[in-house]
């Protein structure tokens, strides 16, 4: 499908010019070449071709533009031919012969020929002539119709070339992979390395490498001025290109990462919780990670308990199965060692969530918690946290932590990552388990041998059932006993919180065996490939679709080496089974009373889904030809070695076979066999219409022959073995052609961003061209993917997950496509590395899209067989062989000749093992349907005939068993092995005794060995004679085989060890070619050496493959090098190849060598330092006593060399030390080499350059502050007006300037001035909210502050300037994206647009400066904190002092072994210089040069100098803890030297976060003690103290750098007070050296606060008060302005240190790369022989003030009733009233009881006390207790200070109820209310709006305050009301007026006026019936009393009667 075009010829032309044309269609665009001075006739003769997806409709136009060229400017249209395309779509070929039009459309002389040709998709019009077009013989000799190029604008002068071959098959593949020129020296992979073609109009010295200029020249540009801005390149460096169309590129990285168990850290810090549902409870927190749990102490009867406790979980395992880890965080309510407790909430997610977000953590943030076993009741509570996790090599930058005192915003601080909703809801999982099929054998066959024996009945070897874990839960299907193909027909049920935050699901089907039950396939779905969350998106959905399982090898053994691969661990390399399955997602609505509240898994029976849902059937053919397998390992022995080829079960002829018993019968039809039938090993003849064709899977055994002492080979020659496997799949093509079309786009992007990385790298001209080019051709891909997948049908089998797929990505790449346009445009020489960034972000979005998560067919595995036993292995995904008509949909390797390194499978691959190449085949695959097969023999490489089985000769469609080659071309291959560089330390010295071997089809040969060095420069050709390459001649031009270079390290015994590999392409020579420019002789080129996944290094090297003609090798070109005799038969690298040399000096600085470590035990004493660079060197001056001074006496010596001209290929320079032993011994201490030299060479300054670059650099400069500058003033000099303080907003307005004008800078701030400020902040501070907002007390006197003030403030300055960073890049990116969105909606619109955001920014500035002064009341003098090492900021002060690590010993060979640090035996401080060697006189005539020194000029003497080091620690943050209790007991270990300070004594017990607040002393001598190390240790009572971590500086760096690290300079110069100057020189001293070491013209105080320094003017203060508040007149402010400006000052000019103090990691060598806390500190150093520094700052931690809370409940109103009267009913409640303030309750305290209160009013007047130590600087109550009763010491805690009322009723026999609470921040709670109806719930739940007071502000506060409880809906309600008051005061004021606990002396309350009816009734009988009786029951009591005495009478009356009337009747 393709509409091809050739352009014949333009005549009619005016005038003589150079002339190019365009062709476009479609918005596609290619160039012609420029056909030079040509007159009225250019002959073009020029084919393009433009492959289509969708046909072409008859209203399209074509559009050919004719230009006359123009190397410089732009080139001028001459006309244009415009065609609609309606004639070609019907009768598919057109010859046309038109005139030009104009710009005016009017006709013009100027007449153009075409021809165009078209074939549709469906094939309807036209056909293809076998030969394409009948080359018109033109200048090109072998008829190359040059294909297009991709993008809009070309390089003339890269031509490219590809032959059509009248051989091949008609389909010709469209995408002929575009030749592309141009060299990158650097390369990851230079298989497609294009060269240009000879073509006539190059010139013959035109270099390869395309130059600046000559790309300005030659970059051509469509219409308006020459504007480099827009012009794009296509590859100018291709740097991983496939060069035609015949081969694919093979991966480099070789060892299988995955499955490798690595070391994790998780971190976690439970701070506090909030708002957790339930009355009075006792919460713990259980933090639990996978299996382990570890729980936080209980907090007693408290909703928001405060922990602020840090938990570590170390793991070491592999990747997946950490991220795959739940982390679960519980709240428990009362747990004790008795019962566990009751859940009151949780929270779940998985460990790959934290890793993706930024930085790998979490922090401060609110994790939800709900209660998974009731799914109505809504949340339960947040929980504040901090949780990271940390891998290997991964350093977690830690935000600051200062005091918090921002409220939290709970609600936008959520522990949720980005884009999912606050809000989330339950939701159920259906995963639907339907039906599996392929199962291995999973039983020993014995048993069921001897069971068919006995009882005559055959079983499947397999129970199988399958199990789903997802978010930590199981659930599990029936087992089918019995059955290789089992059938559930099963749903698993989960309940899980939607969006759920664990990303996989995993789905295993396992054998359920009573001893070993195990996995047989594991399955990772992932939920973020199911779903899209966007506002366009769908719920996960999944299938019915099969989906493939993979693991170990299917033949049955008990202990299986590789079950770990069938748990999903690590690369599968056998097909397991295949699983039908399904999964949909439904949201619950909680609200539905009929919903099961449960969360538990559920399994029930679902519906089957019918056979035809996941697709047809379709028969699917596989073929696949050897063509060449070598480099086959030497361990496997000599048995004959054959290759089995697998898809599914089928062609797996040892172990595929798994029939079930029961034999279904095929129903008829081909497409409806039942699959059990399909599943099966095909080699039993499946009879089918191509007569009884059977599938070949495996090639025939064959001995294979020795290549060298490493690697075996086969012969295959001439005969290239075949194999073909017919098989039957649903038929889903349709999702992996769409996955193929996305992953070509991403191939193409990566590749060109690849080009632009190694064009920035080797600092090519333009690397913003190309970055254009590559935007270009991504959104034209994007596009061509929405055209081809809108055509998808819609056929039955789609399921919900496909069609939704499709809308999205369709929606993706189609937004994708605009962006990239937009970007285009945006693209500047500035912009650049930005853009980049988002480029890179597409490829990762596209990379993702296309990875298509519904399997369809299995993927491929071919084995290397010996003995029948099975080797190794390779593995091809389907997709990557799959056919299509299309171009784009086809798969990337399909039809191609692919190079395979086969690898050990699972573990064995890991390590050394898997570095071999086990075999390296290069192999043809192809894949398609049966009925599309007919040219799948089309890519391989012509000329052979097809060898078929016997019995099938009369069929022709059968297809080959192996193919025979008739032609074959004769080579020569010269392998140019130049130089390597920065190869891997093999040998326990630290060197290597490198050589390589280089392999080139099934012949090796190797360099020699070169001793001891890691850049070996080999210099040497080799040559490979008769190598026989089969197929056509022109093919092998531009498709020859990869070579293989292995670079050993040669041992004197044993076999030589591995070094590395690489692969290169060589450039071909045909006999018929010249030997000439532009493509030979070859340039030598850097190719990238990997070691397993890591890279060892590059290799310098050029290769090339010259064709023997018939002349024989006569005709090839002479080896002319320079011939050395004494190297014997070694060539070197010939002439034109090797690098053209220049004469250059190395001078080297020698200062000293530091920490050099024992070599064989023995100390080093008299090292010495050997410089080798390029086989030239020179040595330094040996050290006398290593000990006493270890620092060189001569500093500079030099040697001259020659070097290449290019930079880019200089050698290395070794460092290397040796140690002078006795008897004229040296041993090798260490060794380092300097990779690259570009940092050291000098290049002498260009005058007139040098002038244009400031000013170029400058102008805008000027420009601004002209504007500015008043006019009075003498020309060139700028006043520049400062502020000392500068407020946080202000940018530096420093200006470089020229060298030759003054400026001004004027730093004044009248006193005035001040004085507005402070009463603007004293405005500012009091009214409303803005009172809560205040820390300190009004206006703090200078007495009050001290040095910590200085450290909060700056603190709360770093902390505004991170978040006005983040703003601004937040802003930036916003209106970025706004540009990018707007960019197509026309240019008008976004203009409008971009004016809005520019006048916000404004308002924005403007607004700002006012900020800080709201804060600060006082303006407080700063320093900087660094929240990093200084070092890293001042780029480790190696300004001219460089430090070099000296390494020794082998590097380990799997990642746990050595790291970098252990191999480091010392290091050596120098520095090198390099030139070229004449250099220019003026250098050498400056004043004062001493040649001595060469460049190394003004450099300080290095003999010893004494230096007290003053070390400040201020405090440690995050330490990891020690003890198992997960705390540590920190002290502080400082070694400088011989000295060693452990502060023991001061631990501090039980603290992650210590402030210790200490300075120490030292005096050390440099050289020999300049390491300082600041250990933090952690104290044990018994046993030796534990190191928690680390830190090292190397104090003499700093000493001597010029950004004088001795002592910082501060902001201000003060001489008392918390500021003080801590320097002995003050800054005057300091400024007059500097300019003496500058030699830089000053300082010059002038009058009027100016002082000149070379040719800038400062102004400022020159007043200074002393202790007494006298003034004096003084330079130092001005002085010192000039200091804290230094690195504006020309020439000598650097930033200098800053007071400040920085942040440092610690690091434990036991751990290495993880983190282990950070230490906040800073060193001062000051010179002994100057005079003493003054004392050190105070910088001993705030002690707690004392202070005293008393707090007096006067009353309650309206508390809830509770308890019902014995003997009344009535509602009545026994109150009293529950207080504290301290953590755990442990100093509460209860008032009295009010009994029996009716209306819920209670009477009290009670007064608490509450003493208690406070620390107002970070607003925390400071306690101090034992742990428990084993502690050893009491531990310090710091907690919020909370007041806590709780209301109460009291009951004698059962346990008291509590009724409600309240807590108060002392700091910020709502002011109480004035009566007790005005009291209500609003003061708790909406405190944002209400006016917060402060107990330390008011003092005094009295008033009422709601108590508040959850009821049984979770919602807040008022259960009772207080009046209290709050009276603060200090412990000094306390003690002068006491007052009594309760209503005791001194200052006693009154007693209540409690109503009669309080009191307790079983104490007070009486009074309880007088009361409680009487008033209400009198007369019931009084009828009682009667009915009672009436029934007495009653009574009586019969009891007497019997005795009364016996009487009477007997008469007695």
């Amino acid at each position: 499908m393709a509409l091809q075009l050739q352009l014949r010829t333009v005549s009619g032309l005016r005038g003589r010019a150079d002339r190019i044309a365009k062709a476009a269609f479609r918005g596609l665009s290619f160039y012609t070449r420029v056909l030079e001075s040509c007159e009225d006739e250019a002959r073009f003769e020029e084919t393009f071709r433009w492959p289509v997806a969708s046909n072409i409709d008859g209203n399209e136009i074509l559009e050919v533009q004719v230009f006359n060229y123009s190397k410089v400017f732009t080139n001028r249209l001459i006309g244009t031919f415009r065609m609609v395309l309606q004639k070609v779509v019907e009768e598919g070929h057109v010859e046309v012969t038109d005139t030009l039009i104009d710009d005016n459309n009017s006709a013009i002389q100027t007449s153009i020929s075409i021809e165009i040709r078209y074939q549709a998709q469906d094939g309807t019009v036209g056909t293809w002539s076998d030969k394409e077009f009948l080359e018109t013989p033109g200048p090109h000799s072998e008829g190359d119709s040059r294909p297009p190029l991709e993008t809009d604008s070309l390089l003339p002068g890269l031509r490219q070339s590809s032959d059509v071959s009248p051989g091949k098959s008609s389909q010709q593949p469209a995408d002929r992979s575009f030749r592309r020129a141009g060299k990158g020296v650097f390369s990851a992979m230079k298989l497609g390395k294009a060269r240009p073609t000879k073509d006539d109009h190059r010139k013959q010295d035109e270099p390869a490498v395309l130059e600046a200029e000559d790309l300005d020249r030659k970059a051509m540009r469509l219409g308006g001025g020459l504007d480099p801005d827009t012009i794009s390149l296509a590859s100018v460096t291709a740097v991983t290109t496939n060069v035609s169309n015949k081969r694919s590129k093979p991966d480099i990285k070789m060892e299988p990462s995955a499955g490798r168990p690595m070391d994790y850290q998780v971190s976690i810090t439970i701070i506090e919780a909030r708002q957790l549902v339930g009355l009075n409870m006792d919460p713990v927190v259980c933090v639990e990670v996978g299996e382990e749990k570890k729980y936080t102490s209980m907090k007693e009867s408290t909703n928001c308990p405060y922990y602020n406790e840090y938990f570590v979980f170390d793991f070491h395992v592999p990747p997946d199965v950490m991220f795959d880890k739940i982390i679960k965080l519980s709240v428990i309510h009362s747990k004790n060692l008795l019962r566990s407790g009751t859940l009151v909430g949780s929270f779940k997610m998985d460990v790959g969530t934290v890793y993706t977000q930024p930085e790998h953590q979490f922090y401060h943030k609110w994790a939800i918690l709900s209660d998974p076993e009731d799914l109505t009741a809504g949340l339960k509570g947040y929980l504040k946290c901090d949780i990271a996790v940390v891998g290997k090599g991964d350093n977690i930058k830690t935000p600051h932590k200062a005091n918090e005192t921002e409220e939290d915003d709970i609600e936008g601080n959520l522990l949720l990552p980005d884009g999912v909703p606050a809000e989330r809801q339950w939701a159920r999982f259906y995963i639907k388990i339907y039906r599996a099929e392929g199962l291995p054998r999973m039983n020993t066959s014995i048993m069921a041998n001897v069971k068919k024996a006995l009882i005559g009945e055959n079983k499947d070897l397999v129970d199988p059932y399958v199990q789903v874990v997802f978010a930590g839960q199981k659930g599990k299907t029936s087992v089918q006993k019995s059955s290789y193909e089992p059938l559930w027909n099963e749903q698993i049920i989960f309940t899980e919180m939607f969006p759920p935050l664990c990303k996989r699901i995993k789905v295993q089907i396992r054998d359920s065996d009573k001893v070993n039950d195990v996995a047989i396939g594991t399955h990772f779905i992932d939920l973020r490939k199911i779903s899209n969350e966007g506002d366009k998106g769908y719920l996960p959905t999944f299938g019915p679709a099969w989906v493939n399982m993979y693991g170990s090898t299917r033949n049955y053994t008990l202990m299986d080496e590789h079950q770990e691969l069938n748990e999903g661990l690590g690369e599968g390399v056998s097909f397991r089974a295949r699983l039908l399955m399904s999964l949909a997602v439904e949201i619950l609505d909680t609200s539905n009373p009929e919903i099961n509240s449960s969360t538990e898994v559920q399994v029930e029976q679902a519906t089957s889904v019918a056979d035809n849902c996941t697709g047809k059937m379709e028969e699917f053919f596989l073929f696949g030809a050897f063509l060449e397998a070598t480099m086959i390992d030497r361990k496997i022995g000599d048995k004959p070695i054959n290759f089995e080829v697998t898809i599914g079960n089928y062609g797996n002829q040892i172990d595929g076979t798994a029939k079930p018993v029961l034999r279904r019968k095929k129903e008829g039809g081909d497409g409806d066999e039942e699959e059990s039938e399909l599943l099966q090993n095909s080699s039993e003849d499946e009879g089918g219409e191509d007569g009884e064709m059977v599938s070949v899977s495996s090639s025939q055994p064959m001995k294979p022959l020795v290549t060298d002492r490493n690697y075996f080979h086969l012969p295959y020659l001439e005969k290239k073995p075949c194999i073909y496997i017919k098989s039957w799949w649903q038929d889903q093509r349709r999702r992996l052609y769409n996955a193929n079309i996305m992953d070509k786009i991403a191939d193409k992007l990566e590749e060109g961003l690849n080009d632009v990385q190694e064009m920035i790298k080797t600092e090519k001209p333009h690397p913003e061209r190309r970055l254009r080019g590559v935007l270009e051709e991504l959104s034209s891909g994007c596009l061509r993917f929405v055209t081809l997948a809108d055509k998808d049908q819609h056929h039955s089998s789609r399921t919900r997950l496909d069609r939704e797929r499709l809308k999205s990505c369709m929606r993706e790449l189609e937004n994708m496509g605009q962006q990239a346009t937009t970007l285009r445009s945006q693209v500047k020489k500035n912009t650049m590395k930005d853009k980049l960034k988002l480029v890179q972000n597409f490829l990762q979005k596209l990379r993702f899209l296309a990875d298509e998560p519904q399997h369809t067919i299995p993927d491929i595995f071919i084995w290397m067989m010996s003995n029948n036993k099975r080797i190794a292995y390779a593995r091809v995904p389907s997709k990557d062989i799959l056919y299509s008509i299309v171009d784009e949909e086809m798969g990337k390797d399909c039809a191609k000749v692919k190079t395979v390194f086969l690898k050990l499978p699972g573990k064995r691959g890991f390590g050394p093992a898997g570095w071999t190449v086990q075999a390296k085949m290069e192999i043809y695959l192809w894949l398609g349907l049966n009925k599309q097969r007919k040219d799948f023999l089309s890519g391989l490489p012509c000329g052979f005939e097809e060898k078929k089985i016997a019995r099938g000769q009369n069929l022709p469609s059968f297809p080959p068993i192996s193919l025979l080659y008739t032609k074959k071309q004769v080579f020569q291959l010269r392998a140019h092995m130049y130089q390597a560089r920065s190869l891997f330390a093999a040998d326990s010295s630290g060197l290597s005794d490198p050589f390589a071997r280089v392999f080139f089809t099934s012949q090796s040969q190797c360099t020699e060995v070169l001793n001891e060095t890691l850049c070996p420069t080999w210099d040497q050709l080799l040559v490979f004679d008769n190598v026989e390459l089969y197929g056509e001649a022109h093919e092998m031009r531009d498709d020859p085989p990869i070579i293989v270079i292995e670079i050993y390290d040669q041992d004197t015994v044993g076999k030589a060890d591995f070094m590395g590999r690489t692969f290169a392409k060589p450039v071909v020579k045909m006999s018929d070619e010249q030997y000439c420019p532009p493509r030979f002789p070859p340039q030598l080129e850097y190719y990238q050496i990997y070691r397993g996944n890591s890279t060892a290094g590059d290799l310098l090297a050029a290769f090339e493959l010259l064709q023997i003609g018939p002349g024989g090798k006569s005709d090839l070109p002479p080896i002319d090098g320079p011939t050395d005799m004494d190297r014997g038969p070694i060539l070197p690298v010939p002439l034109g190849i090797r690098p053209v040399l220049s004469k250059y000096r190395v001078e080297i600085l020698f200062w000293g060598l530091r920490d050099l470590k024992r070599v064989n035990l023995a100390q080093v004493d008299r090292p010495r330092v050997d410089i080798e660079c390029a086989g030239k060197g020179v040595q330094s001056a040996l050290i006398q006593n290593y000990k006493k001074n270890p620092n060189f006496s001569t500093l500079v010596k030099w040697f001259e060399v020659d070097l290449p001209e290019n930079e880019l290929l200089h050698p290395p320079l070794n460092i290397r030390v040796v140690d002078c032993r006795a008897f004229g011994r040296y041993t090798l201490v260490g060794s380092h080499a300097v990779s690259s030299l570009r940092k050291f060479i000098y290049r002498p300054p260009d005058k007139k350059a040098q002038h244009w670059n400031m000013t170029a650099k400058h102008l805008k400069g000027y420009l601004a502050m002209a504007n500015g500058a008043p006019r009075s003033r003498p020309t060139g000099e700028i006043v520049v007006n400062m502020e000392p303080e500068v407020p946080i907003k202000k940018m530096e307005t420093m200006v470089k300037l020229e060298a030759n004008s003054e400026a001004v800078v004027k730093v004044d701030l009248s006193e005035e001035e001040k004085e507005k400020k402070k009463k603007k902040k004293k405005g500012g501070g009091g009214g409303g909210g803005g009172g809560g907002e205040e820390v300190e007390e009004e206006e703090p006197d200078e007495s009050m502050l001290d040095w910590w003030s200085k450290y909060f403030a700056s603190i709360e300055t770093m902390k505004e300037q991170l978040r006005q960073q983040e703003a601004a890049a937040a802003e930036a990116e916003e209106k970025e994206e706004m540009e990018i969105a707007e960019g197509f909606k026309g240019q008008a619109k976004s203009k409008e647009k971009s004016k809005a955001p520019k006048e916000d920014k404004k308002k924005k500035q403007q607004a700002a400066p006012e900020l800080p002064e709201k804060k600060n009341k006082q303006k407080i003098d700063e320093l900087k904190v660094f929240n990093k090492e200084l070092e890293a900021e001042f780029d480790n002060f190696e300004d001219w002092l460089h430090t070099f690590n000296l390494l020794r010993g082998k590097i380990g060979d799997n990642d746990d072994n050595a790291t970098e640090e252990e191999r480091i035996v010392g290091r050596f401080k120098g520095s090198l210089c390099v030139y070229k060697v004449p250099l220019p006189n003026d250098i050498t005539k400056e004043a004062g040069y001493d040649p001595t020194f060469g460049m190394f000029q003004g450099i300080p003497s290095n003999d010893p100098i004494n230096v007290l080091v003053r070390v400040y620690i201020v405090r440690a943050t995050d330490l990891h803890p020690a003890d198992i209790n997960g705390k540590a007991d920190p002290y502080i270990a400082i070694k400088l030297g011989k000295t060693d300070i452990k502060d023991k004594e001061n631990y501090i017990s039980k603290q992650l976060n210590p402030v210790f607040g200490k300075s120490f002393d030292i005096e050390a001598t440099f050289p020999m003690e300049s390491m300082l190390t600041v250990a933090v240790y952690d104290w044990d009572l018994v046993g030796t103290d534990d190191l928690i971590g680390e830190t090292k500086i190397d104090l003499e760096n700093r000493y001597y750098s010029k950004h004088r690290a001795t002592c910082g300079v501060a902001q201000t110069y003060s001489i008392h007070g918390y500021n003080v100057w801590r320097d002995p020189m003050k800054p005057s001293q300091i400024l007059s050296k500097l300019c003496k070491e500058g030699k830089v013209d000053g300082p010059h105080f002038g009058p009027g606060g100016r002082v000149k320094v070379a040719n800038r003017v400062f102004t400022g203060p020159t007043e200074i008060e002393d202790e007494n508040g006298q003034k004096k007149q003084t330079d130092e402010h001005l002085a010192l302005t000039v200091l804290r400006h230094w690195e504006d000052i020309p020439r000598a000019g650097c930033k200098l240190v800053p007071e400040h103090v920085e942040t440092r990691p610690l690091l434990n060598p036991d751990k290495p790369g993880i983190e282990q806390g950070r230490l906040e500190m800073w060193v001062d150093m000051f010179p002994m022989d100057m005079p003493a520094p003054g004392p050190a700052t105070d910088i001993s931690p705030r002690k707690p003030k004392k202070y005293e809370l008393r707090v007096i409940v006067w009353n309650t109103d309206e508390v809830i009733l509770e308890d019902d009267d014995y003997f009344t009913g009535e509602k009545s409640s026994d109150i009293f009233v529950r207080g504290w303030l301290k953590g755990q309750q442990e100093d509460k305290q209860d008032t009295d009881v009010h009994y029996h209160s009716l209306t819920g009013e209670g009477n009290f007047n009670w007064r608490y006390i509450f003493p208690f130590d406070y620390l107002a600087a970070e607003e925390k109550i400071v306690i101090s207790k034992k742990e428990s009763m084993f502690s050893w010491d009491e531990t310090e805690y710091k907690i919020p200070a909370r007041l806590t009322l709780q209301v109460w009723d009291a009951d004698h026999f059962s346990a008291d109820d509590f009724l409600g609470a309240i807590e108060l921040d002392l700091n910020r709670f709502p002011r109480g209310a004035k009566t007790s109806k005005l009291c209500s719930l609003e003061m708790v739940t909406n405190e944002a709006e209400l006016p917060m007071v402060s107990i330390f502000k008011q003092k005094r506060v009295k008033g009422w305050w709601p108590f508040v409880a959850r009821d049984e809906n979770d919602e807040l309600e008022v259960t009772g009301k207080v009046e209290a008051e709050l009276h603060l005061l200090t412990a000094e004021e306390a003690e002068k007026s006491p007052a009594g606990l309760a209503r005791n002396e001194p200052d006693p309350l009154e007693k209540p006026n409690r109503p009669d009816t309080s009191f307790i009734w079983f104490l007070n009988p009486l009074k309880s019936i007088k009361y409680l009786i009487c008033t209400r029951y009198k007369w019931l009591i009084i009828k009682i009393v009667l009915a009672l005495l009436l029934l007495i009478m009653v009574a009586l009356f019969l009891y007497s009667m019997p005795g009364y009337m016996v009487k009477k009747l007997l008469g007695a």
